[in-house]
């Protein structure tokens, strides 16, 4: 009886999550604007090699700008992730993985250690995974 209640709360909570989105008005990118943050990326993409903590920062900036630009509330992180994932379900994980790395980095500032580069660069694939998704087209 137990679990067929949370099945029940879940159930609710998707269809909130839902009617929110449907409210939203997501609109693609202007190719104008899809060349200009795939430009931006592949130059954050570059500066990995050589500060991965820093770009894994502007990858976190720059998969905010395009939800703001496609028609997301970028406000607050649990409701970015629950809007993103009524249209991006297959990465929505990937998001929350990717931030969850970042503030680990964060907390432990100065203790660099190859695993450290590691989770880095699995959190800047994972930026990556969303960010291809929200540029291209439909």
């Amino acid at each position: 009886m137990q679990a067929r209640g949370g099945e029940r709360a879940a159930d609710q909570h998707l269809g909130e999550i839902a009617d929110r989105r449907d409210r939203l008005d997501i609109r693609e990118l202007e190719p104008a604007a899809r060349e200009h943050y795939t430009q931006r990326w592949q130059a954050v993409q570059t500066e990995f090699v050589d500060r991965p903590g820093p770009a894994l920062d502007e990858s976190d900036q720059l998969v905010t700008e395009v939800m703001r630009d496609r028609g997301y509330p970028v406000e607050d992180f649990a409701e970015r992730a629950e809007l993103v994932a009524a249209d991006h379900p297959q990465v929505v994980e990937s998001y929350r993985a990717a931030q969850a790395a970042r503030q680990v980095h964060h907390d432990r500032q100065g203790a660099s250690d190859t695993s450290d580069t590691e989770d880095l660069r699995q959190a800047f694939v994972h930026y990556r995974a969303l960010f291809d998704q929200l540029v291209r087209t439909r």
